[in-house]
C-alpha cells in the first residue's frame, strides 16, 4: 500500500512561480536575490495556509543554489539544491518557537549562527512562529540579530505581528502575506484536480474556496476531505452535506417569498434552516451578505465584486431585477442590527423571526418605494382660539408701531422678527366678553428670530416683518379697546410660544409671571433683581408693540418691579435662639419660670 501524501504538502510549492496569490512579495525575493541586495533578517506576516514559510524554505534554496536560472529560480540539480529537496541540507536550520521559546534554545540558537555554512554561501535560519517567544528570549536575540556573521540570515514567521516587540520590528524587512483570493484558490483546486484525474464542479470548487477564507492549506485540507466523502466525483450538492454549509438555494427561495411579503413561508423556511443544525448567526450573517451580493449584482459594473460561480452569478443577477433597491438598503440594515444584538439576545429563535417580518414588511412601506416619500403630516392647534377671535378671522390685525418705551435703561432695545402668519386665528385678539383660556406652551414651534444689529433700528425698537402680509397690515391704525386680566395673560403665553430657541431661558422666566392688571392700559410684572429686569430690554419695545396689536389698544404699558429680597436674620447667640424658640411656642416661658430656669 502506498504512503499517501496530503494534498497541502504533495503539492506545496517548491519555486517562486508556484506560489499561489503572492506574486508581489515573489517578484520582491526575486529581485533582491537577483542583485544581491540580501537583508540580515525578515519577517513573514500574514494569516495562516498562505505561504509564509513556504516562501521562507524557496528563499533559502535559492540563495544557496549554485547555478541559478535566468529567471531567479533555484535549478533544483546542483548540490545544494539537491540536499534541500532531500531534507538532509546543513545551510537551513528551522526552529518551531511555539516548542522553544526560552532563552536556553536562543543561546543554543546564537551559538550556531557562528558556525559558517559547508555548501553554499548562506545559513539561513527559520524560526516559525516567532511571537511565542518571551520577553528574555527576544531581548537575549537582539543583539545578534541586529548585527549576525556575514553568512547568517534570519527568516522569522508569524500569524500574530502586534505580538512582537518593536525593536525585533526595527531590524527586519517586513513582508505582509495577503488572504489568497478566492479566483486563485479555484484555479489552484482546478490543477490538482486535473492532475488527480478527480472530476469536480466549479460550483463545488467555489464553495471550498470560500470555506477555506483565503488559506490554501485550509482549501486543499477541504479538497482531500470532499474527494473521501465523494469517491473522486466532487458535486456542488456532495460539497453543501459534507461541510454542512448552508446552500445559496436557501437564500435565494427565502428572498423570493420576503418579496412576495409571504411571513409563513419565511418561518416555515428558518424552522427548516434550524431543524438541519445550522447556526442562527450564522444564517443571518449568510443573508445579509446574500443582499449585499444583490445590491451588487444590479449594475454591471460591480459584478466583479460577486465571487461565485457563473451559474450562481446568474441567479443573482436575476434576482437582483426583481429587488428593489431601497429594500435591499433596508433589509441589509435589519440583517445587521440582528447580527449585532444576536449574542445579547436570550430568545434567539424570535430575534430571528422577527427580523424576517420586519424585512418582509418593509417592502410595504411608502419610503421603500418611493423614493423616501411619506404622507403629509397634519397638525393640530397648539392651543385653543376664543369663539370672537374665530369670528374675526377675516379681519386684519393691525402690525405693531415702533414705539420707544424702554423698561429699564441699561441696554438698547434689539430688532425683531415678526414671526410668519401661519394662522390668522393666533394674530386676532380675544373679546373680553368670552373666557380665554391659557394657552400651552410648546418650546418646539418657537418662530421668532431676536437679533441685534447695533443699527438705529436695534436702538428705537423697530419691528421688521418677515412677510409680505405682516408688511401690509402695518398701515391698519389701532384703537383704545378694553381688555381683561385673563386675556392679557392669554396673549401673555402666545407670545412666549413663539420666543426662538436661543431665548429658552427668558421664555422660562416669562412662563413663571403672571402680568398683573393695574389699570385699563398698563400692567405690572414682578421679577426678583435687576439682572432679571435687564434681560426685558432686548424684547420690550417687540412685546409692548405684540400685546398692542393683539388686544388692540394703543396705550399698553408694561412696568417691571423688582421684589424686595425677604430679610433672614439667623439667631446666633444662646438668647437670640431663646427667644426665636420662644416666638414659636409660648409655652417655653412657661416651663422656664416654672422650673426656675437661667440661661447661661
Amino acid at each position: 500500500m502506498e504512503n499517501y501524501i496530503v494534498s497541502a504538502r504533495k503539492y506545496r510549492p517548491s519555486t517562486f512561480n508556484s506560489v499561489v496569490g503572492q506574486s508581489a512579495l515573489t517578484a520582491t525575493l526575486k529581485n533582491a536575490i537577483h542583485t544581491h541586495k540580501l537583508a540580515h533578517a525578515y519577517l513573514f506576516c500574514g494569516p495562516r495556509g498562505v505561504g509564509k514559510t513556504t516562501c521562507a524554505r524557496i528563499f533559502a534554496k535559492t540563495i544557496n543554489c549554485l547555478s541559478p536560472t535566468e529567471t531567479g529560480e533555484a535549478c533544483n540539480a546542483c548540490e545544494s539544491c539537491v540536499a534541500f529537496n532531500e531534507q538532509r541540507s546543513y545551510n537551513i536550520h528551522e526552529m518551531d518557537a511555539a516548542s522553544n521559546n526560552s532563552v536556553d534554545e536562543i543561546r543554543q540558537l546564537v551559538d550556531m549562527v557562528r558556525i559558517p555554512p559547508q555548501i553554499g554561501s548562506y545559513s539561513v535560519y527559520i524560526i516559525d512562529e516567532v511571537h511565542m517567544l518571551s520577553t528574555a528570549a527576544f531581548n537575549a536575540f537582539l543583539k545578534t540579530l541586529e548585527e549576525p556573521p556575514r553568512h547568517a540570515i534570519f527568516i522569522l514567521a508569524t500569524t500574530e505581528k502586534h505580538k512582537i516587540i518593536p525593536t525585533i520590528l526595527s531590524r527586519c524587512q517586513i513582508y505582509d502575506f495577503n488572504r489568497i483570493g478566492i479566483e486563485d484558490t479555484i484555479a489552484h483546486l482546478a490543477y490538482v484536480a486535473r492532475t488527480e484525474g478527480i472530476n469536480a464542479e466549479p460550483e463545488a470548487l467555489n464553495v471550498i474556496a470560500l470555506k477555506a477564507d483565503g488559506g490554501m492549506r485550509d482549501a486543499l485540507s477541504i479538497f482531500d476531505q470532499v474527494v473521501s466523502f465523494s469517491g473522486g466525483n466532487v458535486t456542488y450538492n456532495q460539497v453543501i452535506d459534507n461541510l454542512n454549509v448552508l446552500d445559496y438555494d436557501y437564500y435565494f427561495r427565502l428572498t423570493d417569498y420576503l418579496l412576495n411579503q409571504g411571513v409563513t413561508d419565511s418561518l416555515l423556511l428558518l424552522n427548516d434552516v434550524l431543524s438541519n443544525g445550522f447556526d442562527g448567526n450564522h444564517f443571518v450573517t449568510g443573508l445579509s451578505s446574500h443582499f449585499r451580493d444583490l445590491l451588487v449584482a444590479k449594475v454591471p459594473s460591480t459584478l466583479t465584486l460577486l465571487e461565485v460561480g457563473a451559474s450562481i452569478r446568474q441567479r443573482y443577477q436575476e434576482q437582483a431585477q426583481r429587488c428593489p433597491t431601497p429594500f435591499l438598503y433596508r433589509a441589509m440594515k435589519i440583517c445587521n442590527d440582528c447580527d449585532l444584538n444576536y449574542r445579547a439576545s436570550k430568545n434567539k429563535r424570535l430575534l430571528l423571526e422577527l427580523t424576517l417580518i420586519q424585512v418582509a414588511q418593509s417592502l410595504s412601506d411608502d419610503d421603500a418605494l418611493g423614493g423616501g416619500r411619506r404622507p403629509k403630516k397634519i397638525l393640530k392647534p397648539v392651543f385653543g382660539t376664543p369663539e370672537v377671535a374665530q369670528q374675526q378671522v377675516s379681519a386684519p390685525i393691525a402690525a405693531p408701531q415702533t414705539v420707544q418705551q424702554p423698561v429699564v435703561q441699561s441696554a438698547p432695545a434689539m430688532p425683531i422678527q415678526q414671526p410668519h402668519a401661519n394662522a390668522q386665528i393666533q394674530q386676532t385678539a380675544p373679546a373680553s366678553s368670552d373666557p380665554v383660556k391659557t394657552p400651552l406652551v410648546n418650546r418646539t414651534s418657537m418662530r421668532v428670530s431676536i437679533k441685534s444689529t447695533g443699527g438705529k433700528d436695534a436702538q428705537n425698537g423697530t419691528i421688521h416683518n418677515s412677510t409680505a402680509a405682516n408688511a401690509s397690515q402695518s398701515t391698519q391704525p389701532l384703537t383704545d379697546r378694553s381688555f381683561t386680566e385673563q386675556e392679557l395673560s392669554y396673549c401673555w403665553q402666545e407670545y412666549i410660544s413663539q420666543l426662538p430657541k436661543e431665548h429658552i431661558a427668558l421664555s422660562k422666566q416669562m412662563s413663571l409671571m403672571k402680568p398683573a392688571l393695574q389699570n385699563n392700559n398698563e400692567f405690572e410684572i414682578t421679577v426678583d433683581n435687576e439682572i432679571a429686569a435687564k434681560s426685558f430690554n432686548p424684547i420690550a419695545n417687540h412685546l409692548q408693540n405684540y400685546l398692542r396689536s393683539r388686544l388692540q389698544n394703543v396705550h399698553i404699558k408694561m412696568n417691571i418691579r423688582i421684589s424686595e429680597a425677604a430679610v433672614n436674620t439667623m439667631p446666633v447667640s444662646r438668647t437670640e435662639k431663646y427667644q426665636a424658640m420662644m416666638q414659636k411656642n409660648e409655652a417655653l416661658e412657661h416651663l422656664k419660670s416654672e422650673f426656675g430656669l437661667e440661661l447661661y
